[in-house]
C-alpha cells in the first residue's frame, strides 16, 4: 500500500502535464491573396487554387449556418461561402 500511494500521485500528476503542438512546416497559412476568390463560385477547383495561393495544409469549407470549431490552426484555411455557393470569405485559422 506504502509503495502505490507515490506511484497514484506520479500517474495523476503525468495526467495534468500539457505538451506544445507540433511547429508548423512551411510558415502555415497566408492570407495575402485569397481576397480575390471572394465573390467566385465554391468548387473543388477554386478549393485547390485557394490552398495554393495560401500555402495552407488543410481545407475547411463553411456553408451557411454550418457549426464549425473556433479554434485557430495556423496551417487551416477557412472559407464561407452562402447559399448560391458563392464564397464570402477566405481567412487562415
Amino acid at each position: 500500500m506504502v509503495r502505490i500511494l507515490p506511484l497514484t500521485c506520479a500517474l495523476a500528476l503525468a495526467g495534468c502535464a500539457t505538451t506544445t503542438p507540433p511547429p508548423v512546416a512551411s510558415g502555415g497559412c497566408n492570407h495575402a491573396a485569397l481576397a480575390r476568390f471572394t465573390g467566385q463560385k465554391a468548387s473543388a477547383e477554386s478549393g485547390a487554387a485557394l490552398l495554393r495561393e495560401s500555402g495552407a495544409r488543410t481545407l475547411r469549407w463553411g456553408g451557411p449556418g454550418m457549426a464549425m470549431t473556433m479554434d485557430f490552426r495556423p496551417d487551416r484555411l477557412t472559407v464561407s461561402y452562402d447559399a448560391a455557393m458563392v464564397i464570402t470569405a477566405a481567412r487562415c485559422g
